[in-house]
């Protein structure tokens, strides 16, 4: 079985880790425990948070166990981590509701069957301590100095509002919940994001302190697009994991208009395709690479929402934008249907109106309200006027064009609202 510290270097996921001679000895010794702290500040997760979610599973199909972290206690706190101001603090209800959905989301990456996973919840743990032997058992082993100097916190020790005194608790507590998961589970490495590092770092040294063992640490690089836009954000916003906030074909579409220096990047973060099958897509171009962007749509959505959602979306943008030829030898582990598809689709809306409504022609603007692509006749006209209105791939030039008979193809007329909003009409006769 290959060393998973090597399979996550060599996919790009790790930018800085501790003491790395004795972390791979530790790995090599036998299965592992490792955790992730997730964030209970909404009931999703996002593309965002891909890289910890993919992270865990390639421990677990390594032969290790994850563990993922929720942090209910925390939670109750706020992290300042890249923060600029204080975040909104939660109740305990918000907290157990989010919980339960980010569980759901994580049971798609990772198997929790017979504790080959597990997720813990610090609200277990933290909300039962007592302040002043905490203080004397725990803070003790805490330097203000060096805290103070932690990335995490100099953001907002320098922002206008400051760093209030609960906040400047949460190192304290995430370095407690280690220490926490090394006597409960025997886990002694932690991963995170790079704006982590000071937080993993003093949970290292207070294990070392209080049972004088070694823990190991891994961060992950801050993942940003070719053009430098942070990874999972849009125009319309989060691309979200929940399938109610994003659909699972809005969610397909996101990955399809990766940019193309982007394409094998994601590929080897994102899907669990073999890396001598990744490796090739860095000199593709043109229709081929194209595919590649099908394919890790594909393999993406495949992973977030289940099979027969991500065929549902690829058959869905065939339908609409036709088919795109995936040769059989371009990334051959891919499950992406390798024939030519015309399936009609499945997943984008769509209403009936008679032969005789569109015969007698509709405005436009009226249309796209009407089947629900904007929120107002006002709103569809401003759509249009900006050049963001479509009919059958056409861009409307005024927003008061007639739609009539002549806008029928195969039965059925195909309105976009901007790159990613389509509606389909069935015509009858």
């Amino acid at each position: 079985m290959p060393n998973v510290i090597d399979v996550l270097k060599e996919r790009g996921f790790i930018e800085q880790a501790t003491h790395d001679q004795e972390l791979n000895d530790y790995v090599n010794a036998g299965p592992v425990s490792c955790y992730i702290g997730f964030d209970p500040t909404a009931s999703s997760l996002h593309v965002g948070s891909l890289v910890p979610i993919m992270s865990l599973a390639h421990m677990q199909r390594n032969g290790h166990r994850p563990i993922a972290l929720v942090g209910g206690g925390t939670g109750l706190v706020g992290d300042p981590s890249g923060k600029t101001e204080m975040r909104k603090l939660l109740t305990e209800d918000d907290v157990a509701q989010n919980v339960l959905g980010l569980k759901s989301q994580l049971a798609r990456f990772i198997d929790f069957a017979d504790e080959k996973a597990i997720m813990v919840n610090n609200a277990d743990w933290l909300t039962k301590l007592a302040y002043i032997p905490f203080l004397r058992d725990i803070g003790r082993h805490f330097s203000v100095n060096r805290m103070i100097r932690a990335e995490s916190y100099k953001m907002r020790l320098d922002s206008e509002e400051g760093l209030s005194f609960i906040e400047f608790n949460y190192m304290v507590l995430q370095a407690y919940d280690f220490l926490e998961l090394r006597k409960r589970y025997d886990c002694c490495l932690q991963m995170g994001g790079s704006d982590q590092w000071g937080n993993i770092v003093a949970g290292i040294d207070l294990i070392r302190r209080v049972e004088g063992k070694n823990a190991f640490g891994i961060t992950f690089p801050l993942i940003t697009t070719a053009s430098g836009a942070k990874m999972g954000k849009t125009a319309a916003g989060a691309v979200w994991l929940d399938p109610e906030r994003t659909p699972p074909y809005d969610y397909f579409q996101f990955w399809v208009n990766t940019d193309d220096r982007d394409v094998a990047r994601f590929l080897a973060l994102f899907s669990f395709l073999p890396m001598e099958e990744v490796r090739s897509v860095g000199a593709l171009e043109g229709a081929q690479l194209n595919a590649a962007k099908s394919i890790l749509a594909f393999e993406a959505t495949r992973l977030a929402h289940g099979e027969d959602e991500a065929l549902k979306a690829y058959r869905s943008a065939i339908s609409m934008f036709g088919a795109r030829q995936i040769s059989r030898d371009l990334l051959p582990s891919s499950k992406i249907p390798r024939e030519s598809e015309t399936s009609d689709d499945e997943t984008v809306p769509k209403t009936e109106m008679s032969l005789s409504e569109i015969e007698e022609g509709i405005p436009c603007f009226k249309l796209f309200h009407h089947v629900g692509l904007t929120q107002s006749s006002g709103a569809a006209r401003r759509l249009i006027q900006q050049g963001g209105g479509y009919i059958n791939g056409r861009r409307l030039e005024r927003f008061d064009e007639m739609v009539t008979a002549r806008d029928i193809e195969d039965m059925q007329i195909m309105l976009r609202a901007g790159k990613k909003h389509f509606f389909k009409i069935r015509v009858k006769r």
